[in-house]
C-alpha cells in the first residue's frame, strides 16, 4: 500500500485522492493517469527521459514537480521481454512447434497419405 506524499499515511492503490488531505493522487481525477511527484526539492525535468531527448510538451516544464509524463531515464521506455529466452535446441524447436502447429499438422497429414497409398 503506498504513501501519501504530503501526509505519509498508507492508502489505496487506486485512490485517487488521500481520504486524510484530500491531496490529488491520480491526474484529472481518472484512476488510469498516474500522477508523479518530486519526492525532493529538485524538478522532476532533471531526471525524465523526454525532457533529455526534447520531447517534452508539458507546460511547466523545466520546473515541474508534478507530471503526467515523467518517466526516469535510468529505466529503459521498453521493457525488456523475455519471447525468446536461449534455452538451447530442444526448447529451440519446442517454440518453433508451437509457433507452427498447423503446417506440422498438415505435413504430418500428407506423409501419412502418401504413406498409405504405397
Amino acid at each position: 500500500m503506498p504513501d501519501c506524499p504530503r501526509c505519509h499515511k498508507p492508502v489505496d492503490a487506486r485512490a485517487i485522492a488521500c481520504p486524510q488531505c484530500k491531496i490529488p493522487l491520480k491526474a484529472f481525477g481518472h484512476p488510469g493517469i498516474p500522477l508523479y511527484r518530486s519526492p525532493s526539492a529538485e524538478f522532476l525535468c532533471t531526471t525524465c527521459i523526454y525532457h533529455e531527448d526534447d520531447t517534452c510538451n508539458y507546460p511547466q516544464r523545466p520546473l515541474a514537480k508534478e507530471c503526467t509524463l515523467y518517466h526516469d531515464k535510468a529505466e529503459p521506455l521498453v521493457p525488456q521481454t523475455s519471447r525468446y529466452i536461449s534455452g538451447g535446441l530442444p526448447q529451440s524447436i519446442k517454440n518453433w512447434c508451437q509457433r507452427n502447429l498447423i503446417w506440422l499438422a498438415l505435413f504430418s497429414l500428407i506423409i501419412i497419405s502418401i504413406a498409405l497409398s504405397v
